[in-house]
């Protein structure tokens, strides 16, 4: 995924289907200097990451 539609996505109030590693994901916020995103596993939303927004893929 690319910057832009990560940053579309964290924004948007509608949910987006995003894997990350297979799993699903909600995107919090999209880090420009980083080009990473901090995000949650949808089945663990105790578990936040940061990752290469690149890694992140929109089904």
């Amino acid at each position: 995924m690319n910057y832009t539609r990560a940053k579309e996505i964290a924004k948007s109030p509608i949910m987006a289907d995003v894997t990350y590693n297979g799993s699903n994901v909600y995107i919090e916020q999209v880090n420009e200097t980083k080009m990473a995103a901090s995000i949650h596993l949808l089945n663990d939303p105790s578990r936040s990451m940061e990752v290469p927004v690149d890694s992140l893929i929109e089904n």
